[in-house]
């Protein structure tokens, strides 16, 4: 299994960027490759794990790494692309997404089981799911603990548990 990977990225008056839409990486010697362009390191990470950078993945890296750790589901960045005028399709961000996924760019939670968010933030954590808003955010690792691990059936080995703690809005009580 491959390590999560992650980009760090600054605020821009932390990172000296003129620009807000184009936020530098903080310092993180995990990627001492990075130089605060984010073109480059996204071409460096997608290099580090093993992926071509076409302009596709690059451009949809940049969309996904560029605002720090953050769930998405495949329509929610297509429609981020659709806006920066990045010509790709569903089925392309779809295979992107899962590409990112192989490699350990990116964290799959199924919700439901029509919905699939990719998390930024590959790192071993849990999530809550607010009913209603559909939004998945994570919680503290030292947050939930799993206390007794259930036996694998013979010939398998438990690759992960992901928990994804429902939430819903309190109804106030008179």
């Amino acid at each position: 299994m491959n390590p999560p990977r992650t980009i760090i990225f600054s605020t821009p008056s932390e990172s000296g960027s003129a620009h807000p839409a184009y936020p530098m990486p903080a310092h993180d010697s995990r990627h001492a490759a990075l130089n605060g362009c984010p073109w480059h390191d996204v071409k460096s990470m997608l290099r580090e794990v093993g992926l071509r950078p076409t302009r596709q993945r690059m451009a949809l890296g940049w969309i996904l790494f560029g605002k720090g750790d953050r769930h998405l589901t495949a329509e929610m960045l297509y429609e981020e692309a659709t806006k920066a005028k990045v010509p790709v399709s569903l089925a392309t961000v779809y295979n992107t997404l899962h590409q990112f996924t192989e490699v350990g760019l990116l964290r799959q939670v199924a919700v439901d089981g029509s919905k699939t968010y990719f998390d930024t933030n590959a790192s071993e954590h849990h999530h809550f799911f607010v009913e209603g808003d559909n939004e998945l955010v994570d919680i503290p690792g030292a947050d939930v603990i799993v206390d007794k691990m259930p036996v694998a059936p013979e010939g398998y080995e438990i690759a992960r548990i992901d928990v994804v703690v429902r939430l819903k809005k309190a109804e106030r009580r008179r």
